[in-house]
């Protein structure tokens, strides 16, 4: 059984898996998180701007990570690979 992951590193995987346009569920699905505790991560992201919705044309609702969501995850991958080595 693989380790828990902490707070940091789920936002990390909902901002990495947003990187390409996802619908909620495949978002829930492709972070290996509950409903209730995607949203949790996904309105914080989305209230610091790191996440935008957006409505396609054929109705459906995707997210986005923003241009400040990858600085973010930029810096954080800096940051782990730092303290790797």
């Amino acid at each position: 059984m693989g380790r828990r992951r902490d707070e940091v590193e789920i936002l990390m995987d909902v901002l990495s898996i947003a990187l390409k346009d996802v619908k909620l569920t495949h978002l829930m699905y492709r972070a290996n998180l509950s409903y209730s505790v995607l949203r949790k991560y996904l309105f914080a992201a989305l209230d610091k701007g790191w996440i935008c919705k957006v409505n396609n044309s054929d109705g459906s609702v995707v997210y986005r990570t923003t241009e400040k969501g990858r600085l973010l995850l930029k810096k954080w991958r800096d940051v782990k690979l730092c303290l790797r080595g």
